[in-house]
């Protein structure tokens, strides 16, 4: 099976009230472990790529995992730019073959983000690619993106509704009091924006900074019309306590699939949970 974008998914979550969950692919190793999850768990998915993550495993490689996943599994998979910074940069990955992008304009002013976004969701569009807007500030970590608490700024219900109106976007991320990274103490979700957007628009709200969410919040949000949850830190975490553990116990190993496999292992673990939570199993 080809890669689709997220509008083969993204509307029947919307009317059923599950989400679909944005596992990001770091390496290789990530993409077969969030492959063999939803393989298991007959779930669609979205390989989320962050710029980041371009340069390190080069955008041929990436789309060519990703095609191979989609290719074996059979399944509805979605190969999506996350927080493009740029027209430039989204258009370089619709041309390389990725099915969906994001454009996160939310550092500039209210008008040049509709503005920018519209851009790309005329190009997208011409090319059966779906598209995800960003509005208000998510603080937290991400790779080359930095946030302070204090700098991370709420969505405003009306202008996340007018963004919609004048852009057209497939799905709408909007701060909700989520952050990217692990958590110190429970985040504090702002779910009666979701509710209020969620109900004015047809496409669903994206929740971004998924990891570390108490599963409680995180089925409050799909209710309240979450279709799109983001989860990477938890996946990295996992990864790495594995490979540490290995190493702990032996320092002469030094095969890399001595500790990669067990790191794996544990990522599927990660996904497996995260796609029983959020509803998507047997959803393909």
């Amino acid at each position: 099976m080809p890669l689709v974008s997220m509008n083969e998914f993204l509307p029947k979550a919307k009317a059923n009230k599950f989400a679909v969950g944005q596992f990001n692919m770091n390496n290789l190793e990530f993409a077969q472990a969030i492959t063999e999850a939803a393989e298991e768990l007959k779930s669609p998915f979205i390989f989320g790529v962050s710029e980041g993550a371009l340069k390190y495993m080069g955008i041929d490689f990436t789309v060519a995992i990703a095609e191979a996943a989609a290719k074996k599994s059979g399944l509805p998979i979605a190969l999506h730019l996350d927080h493009g910074s740029s027209f430039e940069v989204a258009m370089k990955c619709i041309r390389a073959g990725f099915s969906s992008v994001m454009f996160d304009g939310s550092h500039y002013s209210f008008e040049e983000n509709i503005r920018l976004t519209k851009e790309v969701v005329k190009a997208a569009r011409a090319m059966g690619v779906s598209v995800e807007g960003e509005l208000g500030t998510i603080g937290g970590v991400e790779d080359d993106i930095s946030v302070d608490e204090e700098d991370a700024n709420l969505a405003k219900p009306e202008e996340a509704i007018r963004f919609y109106e004048e852009t057209g976007v497939d799905c709408l991320a909007i701060a909700v009091g989520t952050a990217h990274g692990m958590y110190a103490g429970e985040p504090n979700i702002r779910f009666d924006i979701i509710e209020q957007v969620s109900k004015a628009i047809p496409v669903p709200v994206v929740l971004h900074g998924g990891s570390g969410v108490p599963d409680e919040m995180i089925r409050k949000s799909i209710q309240a019309g979450v279709g799109k949850i983001n989860v990477n830190t938890e996946n990295q975490v996992a990864c790495t306590d594995a490979i540490r553990e290995v190493l702990n116990k032996d320092a002469k190993v030094y095969d890399p699939r001595k500790y990669l496999t067990p790191a794996r292992k544990a990522m599927v673990e990660v996904v497996k949970s995260k796609i029983l939570l959020f509803g998507s199993a047997d959803q393909a």
